[in-house]
């Protein structure tokens, strides 16, 4: 049998034990079997990647836009989650603030998430630029309470939204899950409606560098996409990791952000 791959993540979350816990349960009874290494955060992951500690990173959009720019493109995703490509960011305000879009932020206050963060800072700021809005038009403030996780914690959205409830901002921006979970959810009934919507684009997906043979890349790519959703066994990974079915990545679908990393002058790594 070959050697475990090995696939690194950030533990931006507790739950991210038992879903890799459980990932490594389904490849053992496969042809690729896996083990997995825990990063607090995705510079380090990008950084074992390239260096060959991992064989695999699952990699966030911003992660796998710098993996691409540190290696040239060399670097190849492999499978997202049907999540990973319908991504959106939503502008939000308090219901009955009379927000109509984009434009009617001007002169108003805007609450971003950190500042590593694609949904709720990094691409609202690239949409606010081609509505024809820059950083003198609206009152910026942005709340960086978990800069290194790329956002995956959602604690500054949460943050942002309450910046809002506390008439520190009259509108945040947060990615579409933090919207259907709390933003428009039973825990914050009617506070908060939605006054414009990004176009869909990429978010997260598993990246391999060319020391990984396309072969091996492959099979297990093929033992990834046969997690099953009807499969009983399979279902409690898939619901964690927030996914019915894994998928091939759609590539164009970062090139808003790479456009927004390279208007921003977004460094490789905080």
């Amino acid at each position: 049998m070959n050697a475990p791959l090995t696939i690194g993540s950030v533990a931006y979350s507790p739950n991210v034990v038992p879903i890799w816990e459980g990932m490594r349960d389904y490849f053992a009874e496969t042809s690729t079997p896996i083990d997995f290494l825990l990063f607090s955060n995705y510079a380090s992951l990008v950084d074992a990647l390239i260096a060959g500690t991992v064989d695999l990173a699952w990699n966030t959009n911003l992660a796998w836009v710098r993996t691409v720019a540190q290696t040239d493109g060399a670097c190849r995703a492999l499978a997202s989650r049907d999540t990973d490509l319908v991504f959106q960011t939503v502008f939000v305000a308090r219901t009955g603030s009379g927000f109509t879009g984009l434009a009617s932020l001007r002169g108003r206050r805007l609450v971003l998430g950190s500042r590593d963060s694609a949904q709720a800072a990094i691409l609202p700021l690239h949409f606010l630029r081609e509505a024809g809005l820059n950083e003198t038009d609206v009152a910026l403030t942005r709340i960086n309470s978990d800069v290194g996780k790329h956002g995956d914690t959602g604690r500054s959205e949460l943050d942002a939204l309450r910046a809002v409830l506390d008439d520190r901002a009259d509108a945040a921006a947060i990615g579409i899950n933090t919207w259907q979970a709390i933003g428009r959810g039973e825990l914050l009934p009617g506070a908060f409606e939605s006054f414009w919507a990004s176009p869909e684009y990429s978010h997260c997906t598993f990246t391999a560098m060319p020391a990984l043979s396309i072969d091996r890349s492959d099979e297990w790519t093929a033992n990834l996409l046969a997690m099953d959703w009807e499969n009983p066994q399979h279902r409690p990974i898939l619901e964690m990791e927030g996914l019915r079915a894994w998928v091939p990545p759609k590539l164009d679908g970062y090139a808003g952000l790479v456009e927004a990393v390279r208007e921003q002058k977004i460094p490789d790594r905080w």
